[in-house]
Parts: C-alpha cells; sequence; structure tokens
C-alpha cells in the first residue's frame, strides 16, 4: 500500500474549503458595490452637513455653542464623579524624569527670584497676603511622584516636592467656601481658574521642586501648580496672584476652545 501524501491531502482539503465556500454572480457584486457608494456618499454628505450646521452656530469662546454644551455636560459628570479620598496612581521614583518643557506662555521671560512674591486676594480684590518663598517651605514638604499629563497626548511621570495648598489655606480658612481659586502669572500672560475641591485634594501641590532640586524658571519657578488630577494646562507655573472667588476665574486656554474643568 502506497503511503499518503501530505502535500495532495491538504491540496483537495484546500479545493473542498473553496467549493464550500458561497458564491455570488456578477451582478450582485455590482448591487453591493452601488450600494456601498451610495451609503458612503450619503454618510459624507451628512457629515459635511452635519459639520457646516455646527459651524454656523453662535460660538461660545471662540467654539461653537453646540460643542461647548458637550464640554460642560462631560465636566458636570466628571465633577460628580470626583471624590476628596480617591488618590491617583503613584510610582517609584526611579521612574520619573524631568518633565520636559513644553508651553512659554508666563514663563517667556527670566524674573528675580529674589524679589518674587505670591499675592493673596478675596474676590472683590481685597488684598490678603503676600508670601515669600520661605513661607511655602516652612510649611510641611510633601514628595509625590506622578504622571502628568497633556492635553496633547503624552504622559511623563516626574517627582515634585512642595507643600499641600491644603496646609497654605488653612491660614485663609474663612475663604475655604469659596467655589474656585484662580491664578496668575507675573505678568499676566497666563492664567488658570481650578475647582476648590480640587485645590484642597492631599495630591495638589504648591511645588518648588523636580527629582529634589529647584524648579528652573522655564518649569516654573519658584512656586508652580502641580497635581495628577488636572491636564497640564490648569497646572500654572510660576504663580503669581492667587484668588479665591465665587466667580468662575478666567482661564486661558477655556478662552480658547478647551473645556473648563480639565479633569482626569
Amino acid at each position: 500500500m502506497s503511503e499518503s501524501n501530505p502535500n495532495e491531502e491538504r491540496a483537495a482539503r484546500y479545493e473542498a474549503e473553496l467549493e464550500a465556500l458561497p458564491t455570488r454572480t456578477i451582478d450582485e457584486h455590482r448591487t453591493r458595490s452601488r450600494r456601498s457608494v451610495l451609503t458612503g456618499g450619503a454618510a459624507m454628505a451628512a457629515g459635511f452637513l452635519g459639520w457646516r450646521w455646527i459651524q454656523g452656530q453662535p460660538t461660545d469662546n471662540r467654539i461653537p455653542q453646540v460643542l461647548r454644551a458637550s464640554h460642560e455636560r462631560n465636566e458636570a459628570i466628571w465633577s460628580s464623579l470626583f471624590r476628596d479620598d480617591h488618590l491617583a496612581p503613584t510610582y517609584p521614583r526611579s521612574e520619573s524624569s524631568i518633565l520636559r518643557f513644553n508651553g512659554r506662555h508666563g514663563v517667556e521671560d527670566e524674573i528675580d527670584l529674589d524679589n518674587w512674591r505670591l499675592a493673596v486676594a478675596n474676590q472683590d480684590g481685597t488684598n490678603l497676603g503676600s508670601h515669600e518663598l520661605d513661607d511655602i517651605k516652612a510649611l510641611p514638604k510633601y514628595e509625590m511622584t506622578i504622571e502628568h499629563k497633556c492635553v496633547e497626548g503624552w504622559s511623563q511621570i516626574t517627582t515634585w516636592a512642595g507643600a499641600r495648598f491644603s496646609d497654605f489655606a488653612e491660614q485663609y480658612s474663612d475663604q475655604l467656601d469659596r467655589k474656585y481659586v484662580g491664578m496668575v502669572t507675573p505678568d499676566r500672560n497666563y492664567y488658570v481658574g481650578v475647582d476648590m475641591a480640587t485645590m484642597l485634594h492631599p495630591q495638589t501641590l504648591l511645588a518648588y521642586e523636580m527629582l529634589g532640586e529647584p524648579l528652573d524658571q522655564r518649569r516654573g519657578a519658584p512656586l508652580r501648580l502641580a497635581t495628577p488630577l488636572k491636564y497640564g494646562i490648569k497646572q500654572i507655573k510660576r504663580i503669581g496672584v492667587m484668588t479665591f472667588t465665587d466667580e468662575l476665574p478666567d482661564d486661558y486656554w477655556y478662552e480658547r476652545g478647551y473645556d473648563y474643568y480639565s479633569g482626569l
């Protein structure tokens, strides 16, 4: 008896599988092709008309109101899920690196760090206090290694150190029922508003060190905001003025189409 040939068996099996496959006539293929073209064309037309409709809507801070409304719905969802006892992930210090420099708004020019002061104001503009960096350093120091996330799509693990905002704010306890904290750079070229719940979270720092070294001026010296709860656009560098307020503070990127909450 002759031995079976594996190649012949494989070829026969493939032939049987091909014969079992469903077949379509040329007319059926033509019908399906025409249907696909019509469906694709209708989808493209609907997308184009929908985009034209969106672009024709009244604007709200440089974007159509319908998109702004979507931002606000997202903000309402994420803010309702916020828990002040929930901590963002932390990492071993060995995994951290110096944060890439990204964005010059508010730190275009160097300043005299010795003359820097942090001014604190009430929502009516009344001055509440002025602080040197040594005032911040006198508070308990905390270090955290967290993931810094950018709205541009990149992220990086880095190590911050500084004072918790909640510790700093204890001296302004009569202001902590306010809804927001507004922060502005000394040159007024960059400004953010952050909800009070995020500011009082234990992982929100007034940071003055990165990887154990003082911040350089491009990365926010002498004092910046650092938190894993917000995208980088909210983590203002070189804070000059801080305001406790119930009114929505001005926000640089909100005025340019981004959502206000910017939560993670």
